[in-house]
């Protein structure tokens, strides 16, 4: 499985970014967007997904 970013709620403030441990995390301008097969849901690392906790907009969210 993997996470997406809703780009309608996504506020590109970039906190996402900073946190993700296998930098999966890229951004186009004011786009961004989750490379599944980078993104390991920090699984062996944190007990949720870093993307997850830090985003005050909830744009991401699991597919």
């Amino acid at each position: 499985m993997a996470y997406a970013i809703d780009q309608d709620i996504c506020e590109a403030c970039g906190a996402c970014i900073d946190e993700c441990p296998n930098k999966a995390i890229t951004r186009k301008g004011k786009l961004y967007s989750i490379n599944a097969s980078k993104c390991k849901e920090c699984e062996g690392d944190f007990d949720e997904p870093q993307c997850v906790e830090v985003c005050q907009s909830g744009a991401v969210y699991h597919v």
